[in-house]
Protein backbone atom coordinates (compact mmCIF):
# COMPACT_ATOMS: atom_id res chain seq x y z
CA UNK A 1 0.00 0.00 0.00
CA UNK A 2 2.80 2.40 0.92
CA UNK A 3 4.73 1.51 -2.22
CA UNK A 4 1.65 2.38 -4.31
CA UNK A 5 1.27 5.67 -2.42
CA UNK A 6 4.87 6.69 -3.04
CA UNK A 7 4.57 5.62 -6.67
CA UNK A 8 1.58 7.96 -7.06
CA UNK A 9 3.56 10.76 -5.40
CA UNK A 10 6.48 10.13 -7.75
CA UNK A 11 4.18 10.27 -10.79
CA UNK A 12 2.58 13.47 -9.43
CA UNK A 13 6.01 15.11 -9.01
CA UNK A 14 6.94 14.07 -12.55
CA UNK A 15 3.74 15.63 -13.92
CA UNK A 16 4.40 18.84 -11.95
CA UNK A 17 7.84 19.16 -13.55
CA UNK A 18 6.21 18.96 -16.95
CA UNK A 19 4.11 22.09 -16.28
CA UNK A 20 6.44 23.90 -13.91
CA UNK A 21 5.47 27.54 -14.55
CA UNK A 22 1.73 27.02 -14.06
CA UNK A 23 2.38 24.87 -11.01
CA UNK A 24 4.63 27.51 -9.43
CA UNK A 25 2.01 30.23 -10.01
CA UNK A 26 -0.67 28.05 -8.41
CA UNK A 27 1.59 27.23 -5.43
CA UNK A 28 2.31 30.96 -4.97
CA UNK A 29 -1.43 31.80 -5.03
CA UNK A 30 -2.15 29.11 -2.41
CA UNK A 31 0.89 30.25 -0.42
CA UNK A 32 -0.36 33.85 -0.31
CA UNK A 33 -3.65 32.72 1.24
CA UNK A 34 -1.88 30.63 3.87
CA UNK A 35 0.66 33.42 4.38
CA UNK A 36 -2.17 35.84 5.20
CA UNK A 37 -3.66 33.38 7.67
CA UNK A 38 -0.49 32.25 9.47
CA UNK A 39 1.26 35.64 9.28
CA UNK A 40 -1.60 37.69 10.70
CA UNK A 41 -2.50 35.11 13.35
CA UNK A 42 1.11 34.77 14.52
CA UNK A 43 1.49 38.57 14.69
CA UNK A 44 -1.81 38.92 16.57
CA UNK A 45 -0.79 36.13 18.97
CA UNK A 46 2.54 37.85 19.66
CA UNK A 47 0.70 41.11 20.36
CA UNK A 48 -1.87 39.41 22.60
CA UNK A 49 0.74 37.43 24.56
CA UNK A 50 2.83 40.52 25.26
CA UNK A 51 0.05 42.90 26.26
CA UNK A 52 -1.96 40.30 28.20
CA UNK A 53 1.22 39.22 29.98
CA UNK A 54 1.92 42.79 31.05
CA UNK A 55 -1.58 43.29 32.43
CA UNK A 56 -1.82 39.78 33.88
CA UNK A 57 1.27 40.47 36.00
CA UNK A 58 -0.83 43.05 37.85
CA UNK A 59 -3.19 40.29 38.94
CA UNK A 60 -6.93 39.93 38.60
CA UNK A 61 -7.46 41.57 42.02
CA UNK A 62 -6.16 45.01 41.07
CA UNK A 63 -8.09 48.05 39.82
CA UNK A 64 -7.01 51.53 38.81
CA UNK A 65 -8.57 54.95 39.26
CA UNK A 66 -7.60 57.06 36.27
CA UNK A 67 -8.61 60.18 34.40
CA UNK A 68 -10.66 58.38 31.72
CA UNK A 69 -12.24 54.99 31.20
CA UNK A 70 -10.42 52.60 28.85
CA UNK A 71 -13.20 53.17 26.31
CA UNK A 72 -13.48 56.93 25.75
CA UNK A 73 -16.76 58.15 24.27
CA UNK A 74 -16.21 60.50 21.34
CA UNK A 75 -18.42 62.72 19.27
CA UNK A 76 -18.60 62.69 15.48
CA UNK A 77 -15.65 65.01 15.07
CA UNK A 78 -13.47 62.58 17.03
CA UNK A 79 -13.11 64.81 20.09
CA UNK A 80 -13.92 63.71 23.61
CA UNK A 81 -17.49 64.55 24.61
CA UNK A 82 -16.36 65.28 28.16
CA UNK A 83 -13.00 66.46 29.45
CA UNK A 84 -12.35 65.03 32.91
CA UNK A 85 -10.15 66.96 35.34
CA UNK A 86 -6.74 65.49 36.05
CA UNK A 87 -6.20 63.36 39.14
CA UNK A 88 -4.22 65.86 41.19
CA UNK A 89 -1.88 65.20 44.08
CA UNK A 90 -4.48 66.61 46.49
CA UNK A 91 -7.01 64.09 45.13
CA UNK A 92 -4.52 61.29 45.67
CA UNK A 93 -3.54 62.32 49.20
CA UNK A 94 -7.19 62.70 50.21
CA UNK A 95 -7.99 59.28 48.75
CA UNK A 96 -5.12 57.65 50.65
CA UNK A 97 -6.38 59.21 53.88
CA UNK A 98 -10.07 58.39 53.41
CA UNK A 99 -10.09 55.02 51.64
CA UNK A 100 -9.94 52.37 54.35
CA UNK A 101 -11.42 49.21 52.81
CA UNK A 102 -10.08 46.09 54.61
CA UNK A 103 -7.27 44.01 53.06
CA UNK A 104 -6.33 46.59 50.41
CA UNK A 105 -3.09 48.27 49.44
CA UNK A 106 -3.10 51.53 47.52
CA UNK A 107 -0.29 52.81 45.37
CA UNK A 108 0.23 56.18 43.73
CA UNK A 109 2.62 57.11 40.96
CA UNK A 110 3.32 59.70 38.30
CA UNK A 111 5.76 60.11 35.44
CA UNK A 112 8.19 62.89 36.26
CA UNK A 113 9.97 62.87 32.90
CA UNK A 114 10.59 60.57 29.96
CA UNK A 115 13.88 62.22 29.01
CA UNK A 116 16.16 62.13 32.03
CA UNK A 117 19.95 61.82 31.87
CA UNK A 118 21.37 59.60 34.61
CA UNK A 119 25.00 59.96 35.69
CA UNK A 120 27.31 57.63 37.57
CA UNK A 121 30.86 58.84 38.02
CA UNK A 122 32.14 59.84 34.60
CA UNK A 123 29.51 57.76 32.81
CA UNK A 124 26.08 58.96 31.77
CA UNK A 125 23.09 57.68 29.81
CA UNK A 126 21.33 59.19 26.83
CA UNK A 127 18.50 61.57 27.83
CA UNK A 128 15.82 58.89 27.43
CA UNK A 129 15.38 57.52 30.94
CA UNK A 130 11.90 57.59 32.49
CA UNK A 131 11.72 58.76 36.10
CA UNK A 132 8.66 57.83 38.17
CA UNK A 133 7.61 59.06 41.56
CA UNK A 134 6.00 56.22 43.54
CA UNK A 135 5.05 55.12 47.02
CA UNK A 136 5.95 51.90 48.81
CA UNK A 137 3.01 49.89 47.37
CA UNK A 138 3.67 50.60 43.69
CA UNK A 139 5.76 47.52 42.89
CA UNK A 140 3.26 45.11 44.43
CA UNK A 141 0.18 46.58 42.77
CA UNK A 142 1.89 46.80 39.36
CA UNK A 143 3.22 43.24 39.46
CA UNK A 144 6.84 44.41 39.32
CA UNK A 145 9.48 42.30 41.03
CA UNK A 146 12.82 43.22 42.59
CA UNK A 147 15.71 41.17 41.20
CA UNK A 148 18.24 42.41 43.71
CA UNK A 149 18.11 44.73 46.69
CA UNK A 150 14.92 45.95 48.35
CA UNK A 151 11.75 47.94 47.82
CA UNK A 152 10.95 51.35 49.32
CA UNK A 153 9.68 51.34 52.89
CA UNK A 154 7.01 53.61 54.33
CA UNK A 155 9.77 55.62 56.01
CA UNK A 156 11.70 56.06 52.73
CA UNK A 157 8.64 57.73 51.23
CA UNK A 158 7.54 59.75 54.25
CA UNK A 159 11.06 60.97 55.09
CA UNK A 160 11.87 61.92 51.46
CA UNK A 161 14.94 59.69 51.47
CA UNK A 162 17.15 60.11 48.39
CA UNK A 163 17.00 56.45 47.39
CA UNK A 164 16.05 54.86 44.08
CA UNK A 165 15.31 51.60 42.28
CA UNK A 166 16.68 51.20 38.76
CA UNK A 167 15.74 49.11 35.72
CA UNK A 168 17.84 46.16 34.57
CA UNK A 169 19.17 47.98 31.47
CA UNK A 170 21.44 50.11 33.66
CA UNK A 171 23.50 46.96 34.25
CA UNK A 172 24.41 47.08 30.54
CA UNK A 173 25.31 50.77 30.43
CA UNK A 174 26.28 52.56 33.64
CA UNK A 175 27.19 49.50 35.73
CA UNK A 176 28.83 47.11 33.28
CA UNK A 177 31.38 45.71 35.75
CA UNK A 178 30.00 46.88 39.08
CA UNK A 179 27.25 46.01 41.51
CA UNK A 180 24.84 49.01 41.53
CA UNK A 181 23.53 48.36 45.04
CA UNK A 182 24.55 51.17 47.43
CA UNK A 183 26.15 53.12 44.56
CA UNK A 184 25.19 56.77 44.03
CA UNK A 185 23.69 58.09 40.78
CA UNK A 186 22.77 61.64 39.84
CA UNK A 187 19.53 62.89 38.23
CA UNK A 188 19.16 66.62 37.59
CA UNK A 189 21.97 67.22 40.05
CA UNK A 190 20.21 65.30 42.84
CA UNK A 191 22.13 62.31 44.17
CA UNK A 192 20.32 59.03 44.85
CA UNK A 193 21.50 55.84 46.55
CA UNK A 194 20.58 52.71 44.55
CA UNK A 195 18.77 50.25 46.83
CA UNK A 196 17.18 47.89 44.27
CA UNK A 197 17.26 46.55 40.72
CA UNK A 198 14.05 45.62 38.89
CA UNK A 199 13.54 42.35 37.06
CA UNK A 200 13.66 42.71 33.29
CA UNK A 201 10.25 43.23 31.65
CA UNK A 202 11.35 44.10 28.12
CA UNK A 203 9.55 46.68 26.06
CA UNK A 204 6.09 47.11 24.53
CA UNK A 205 5.43 49.35 21.52
CA UNK A 206 8.90 50.83 21.95
CA UNK A 207 8.26 51.59 25.64
CA UNK A 208 11.36 50.20 27.35
CA UNK A 209 10.34 49.22 30.87
CA UNK A 210 13.91 48.34 31.82
CA UNK A 211 15.24 51.87 31.36
CA UNK A 212 13.50 53.65 34.22
CA UNK A 213 14.27 54.96 37.68
CA UNK A 214 11.80 54.85 40.56
CA UNK A 215 12.16 57.44 43.33
CA UNK A 216 9.97 58.37 46.34
CA UNK A 217 6.97 60.41 45.25
CA UNK A 218 7.65 63.44 47.43
CA UNK A 219 11.22 63.70 46.16
CA UNK A 220 9.93 63.43 42.60
CA UNK A 221 7.40 66.21 43.24
CA UNK A 222 10.18 68.52 44.41
CA UNK A 223 12.18 67.80 41.24
CA UNK A 224 9.36 67.87 38.68
CA UNK A 225 7.05 70.77 39.35
CA UNK A 226 5.30 71.13 36.01
CA UNK A 227 1.60 72.06 36.33
CA UNK A 228 -1.28 69.64 35.71
CA UNK A 229 0.58 66.45 36.59
CA UNK A 230 -1.83 63.53 36.35
CA UNK A 231 -1.37 60.90 39.07
CA UNK A 232 -2.23 57.23 38.93
CA UNK A 233 -3.95 55.27 41.69
CA UNK A 234 -3.92 51.47 41.89
CA UNK A 235 -5.67 49.41 44.53
CA UNK A 236 -4.89 45.75 45.25
CA UNK A 237 -7.55 43.75 47.07
CA UNK A 238 -6.26 40.92 49.26
CA UNK A 239 -9.28 38.66 48.68
CA UNK A 240 -10.83 38.65 45.19
CA UNK A 241 -14.33 37.98 46.54
CA UNK A 242 -14.33 41.52 47.97
CA UNK A 243 -13.35 43.10 44.66
CA UNK A 244 -16.79 44.50 43.81
CA UNK A 245 -17.26 45.93 47.28
CA UNK A 246 -13.78 47.47 47.23
CA UNK A 247 -14.49 49.09 43.85
CA UNK A 248 -17.83 50.48 45.03
CA UNK A 249 -16.17 51.93 48.11
CA UNK A 250 -13.42 53.48 45.97
CA UNK A 251 -15.96 55.07 43.62
CA UNK A 252 -17.96 56.54 46.50
CA UNK A 253 -14.78 57.85 48.16
CA UNK A 254 -13.45 59.46 44.97
CA UNK A 255 -16.85 60.96 44.10
CA UNK A 256 -16.89 62.64 47.50
CA UNK A 257 -13.34 63.90 46.94
CA UNK A 258 -14.40 65.36 43.58
CA UNK A 259 -17.50 66.92 45.18
CA UNK A 260 -19.96 65.24 42.82
CA UNK A 261 -23.67 65.30 43.58
CA UNK A 262 -25.69 62.02 43.40
CA UNK A 263 -27.10 62.95 39.97
CA UNK A 264 -23.74 63.79 38.38
CA UNK A 265 -21.77 61.24 36.36
CA UNK A 266 -18.28 60.18 37.36
CA UNK A 267 -15.60 62.52 36.06
CA UNK A 268 -12.95 59.80 36.35
CA UNK A 269 -12.48 56.22 35.19
CA UNK A 270 -12.12 52.92 37.01
CA UNK A 271 -10.57 49.89 35.30
CA UNK A 272 -9.79 46.37 36.43
CA UNK A 273 -6.71 44.66 35.00
CA UNK A 274 -8.72 41.58 33.95
CA UNK A 275 -11.25 43.84 32.18
CA UNK A 276 -8.40 45.22 30.09
CA UNK A 277 -7.22 41.70 29.27
CA UNK A 278 -10.74 40.73 28.15
CA UNK A 279 -11.00 43.81 25.93
CA UNK A 280 -7.62 43.11 24.39
CA UNK A 281 -8.75 39.53 23.72
CA UNK A 282 -11.90 40.88 22.04
CA UNK A 283 -9.91 43.23 19.79
CA UNK A 284 -7.42 40.54 18.80
CA UNK A 285 -10.38 38.25 18.13
CA UNK A 286 -11.60 40.71 15.49
CA UNK A 287 -8.15 40.70 13.92
CA UNK A 288 -8.19 36.90 13.83
CA UNK A 289 -11.58 36.91 12.10
CA UNK A 290 -10.21 39.38 9.54
CA UNK A 291 -7.24 37.07 8.96
CA UNK A 292 -9.57 34.13 8.32
CA UNK A 293 -11.73 36.14 5.91
CA UNK A 294 -8.71 37.37 3.94
CA UNK A 295 -7.17 33.92 3.74
CA UNK A 296 -10.44 32.20 2.80
CA UNK A 297 -11.01 34.64 -0.07
CA UNK A 298 -7.45 34.14 -1.30
CA UNK A 299 -7.60 30.36 -0.91
CA UNK A 300 -10.93 30.31 -2.80
CA UNK A 301 -9.18 32.02 -5.70
CA UNK A 302 -6.30 29.57 -5.47
CA UNK A 303 -8.72 26.60 -5.54
CA UNK A 304 -10.16 27.90 -8.82
CA UNK A 305 -6.64 28.28 -10.22
CA UNK A 306 -5.77 24.78 -9.02
CA UNK A 307 -8.86 23.28 -10.64
CA UNK A 308 -8.06 25.11 -13.87
CA UNK A 309 -4.48 23.83 -14.01
CA UNK A 310 -5.68 20.27 -13.40
CA UNK A 311 -8.32 20.53 -16.16
CA UNK A 312 -5.61 21.77 -18.53
CA UNK A 313 -3.45 18.89 -17.38
CA UNK A 314 -6.23 16.38 -18.13
CA UNK A 315 -6.65 17.83 -21.63
CA UNK A 316 -2.92 17.81 -22.36
CA UNK A 317 -2.51 14.25 -21.08
CA UNK A 318 -5.57 12.75 -22.76
CA UNK A 319 -3.46 10.46 -24.91
CA UNK A 320 -1.38 9.40 -21.88
CA UNK A 321 -4.58 8.53 -20.02
CA UNK A 322 -5.74 6.47 -23.01
CA UNK A 323 -2.45 4.53 -23.04
CA UNK A 324 -2.73 3.81 -19.31
CA UNK A 325 -6.29 2.58 -19.67
CA UNK A 326 -5.31 0.45 -22.65
CA UNK A 327 -2.64 -1.15 -20.45
CA UNK A 328 -5.27 -2.01 -17.84
CA UNK A 329 -5.34 1.00 -15.51
CA UNK A 330 -8.65 1.27 -13.61
CA UNK A 331 -10.73 4.42 -13.27
CA UNK A 332 -9.85 4.57 -9.57
CA UNK A 333 -6.13 4.44 -10.41
CA UNK A 334 -6.40 7.32 -12.89
CA UNK A 335 -8.48 9.48 -10.53
CA UNK A 336 -6.14 8.69 -7.61
CA UNK A 337 -3.13 9.85 -9.59
CA UNK A 338 -4.79 13.18 -10.43
CA UNK A 339 -5.99 13.55 -6.85
CA UNK A 340 -2.46 12.95 -5.60
CA UNK A 341 -1.07 15.53 -8.00
CA UNK A 342 -3.58 18.13 -6.75
CA UNK A 343 -2.82 17.36 -3.10
CA UNK A 344 0.95 17.59 -3.67
CA UNK A 345 0.56 21.04 -5.29
CA UNK A 346 -1.70 22.14 -2.44
CA UNK A 347 0.74 21.01 0.24
CA UNK A 348 3.63 22.75 -1.50
CA UNK A 349 1.55 25.94 -1.34
CA UNK A 350 0.77 25.27 2.32
CA UNK A 351 4.45 24.82 3.20
CA UNK A 352 5.37 28.03 1.34
CA UNK A 353 2.60 29.99 3.10
CA UNK A 354 3.47 28.63 6.55
CA UNK A 355 7.16 29.51 6.16
CA UNK A 356 6.33 33.04 4.95
CA UNK A 357 3.74 33.44 7.71
CA UNK A 358 6.15 32.39 10.47
CA UNK A 359 8.83 34.73 9.12
CA UNK A 360 6.29 37.59 8.98
CA UNK A 361 5.11 36.97 12.53
CA UNK A 362 8.67 36.64 13.81
CA UNK A 363 9.70 39.84 12.04
CA UNK A 364 6.70 41.69 13.49
CA UNK A 365 7.49 40.43 17.00
CA UNK A 366 11.16 41.43 16.71
CA UNK A 367 10.32 44.87 15.31
CA UNK A 368 8.04 45.69 18.28
CA UNK A 369 9.84 43.61 20.94
CA UNK A 370 6.90 41.24 21.36
CA UNK A 371 7.03 37.69 22.64
CA UNK A 372 6.89 35.38 19.61
CA UNK A 373 5.40 31.88 19.75
CA UNK A 374 4.85 29.47 16.89
CA UNK A 375 1.16 29.60 15.77
CA UNK A 376 0.63 25.84 15.90
CA UNK A 377 -3.15 26.10 15.59
CA UNK A 378 -2.90 28.25 12.45
CA UNK A 379 -0.28 25.92 10.97
CA UNK A 380 -2.42 22.83 11.55
CA UNK A 381 -5.50 24.53 10.12
CA UNK A 382 -3.49 25.73 7.12
CA UNK A 383 -2.48 22.14 6.35
CA UNK A 384 -6.05 20.87 6.77
CA UNK A 385 -7.54 23.69 4.67
CA UNK A 386 -5.14 23.20 1.79
CA UNK A 387 -5.83 19.45 1.84
CA UNK A 388 -9.60 20.06 1.70
CA UNK A 389 -9.16 22.68 -1.04
CA UNK A 390 -7.00 20.27 -3.03
CA UNK A 391 -9.59 17.50 -2.70
CA UNK A 392 -12.42 19.81 -3.79
CA UNK A 393 -10.41 21.39 -6.62
CA UNK A 394 -9.18 18.01 -7.84
CA UNK A 395 -12.52 16.19 -7.71
CA UNK A 396 -13.87 17.29 -11.09
CA UNK A 397 -10.57 17.00 -13.05
CA UNK A 398 -9.91 13.56 -11.54
CA UNK A 399 -13.44 12.43 -12.33
CA UNK A 400 -13.15 13.78 -15.88
CA UNK A 401 -9.85 11.96 -16.41
CA UNK A 402 -11.27 8.69 -15.06
CA UNK A 403 -14.32 8.85 -17.37
CA UNK A 404 -12.34 9.37 -20.59
CA UNK A 405 -12.97 6.73 -23.23
CA UNK A 406 -9.66 4.89 -23.91
CA UNK A 407 -10.35 4.57 -27.67
CA UNK A 408 -11.11 8.26 -28.10
CA UNK A 409 -8.19 9.16 -25.86
CA UNK A 410 -5.75 7.20 -28.02
CA UNK A 411 -6.98 9.09 -31.09
CA UNK A 412 -6.44 12.46 -29.36
CA UNK A 413 -3.67 14.57 -30.88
Amino acid sequence: MFSLFWENVRIALGSIKGQLLRTILTIVIIGIGIWALVGILSAVKALENTISGNFASMGANTFNIQRYEFEVQSNRSGEREKVNPIISYNNVREFLNKYEFPQTKTSLSFLGTAGAEVKFGSEKTDPEVKVYGINENYLETSGTEIEKGRNFTFFDVENNNKVCIIGSDFMKSLFKNEDPINKTISIRGVKFKVIGILESKGSTFGNNQDLRVLIPVQVARSMYTQPNINYNISVMVGDKQYMEAAQDEAIITFRNIRGLSPVEENNFGLERSDDLINRIATMTGYLEIAAWIISIITILGSSIALMNIMLVSVTERTREIGVRKALGAKRSTISTQFFMETIVIGQFGSILGIILGILTGYGFAKAFDFEFTLPWTAMIWATIITFIVAVIAGSYPASKAARLDPIESLRYE
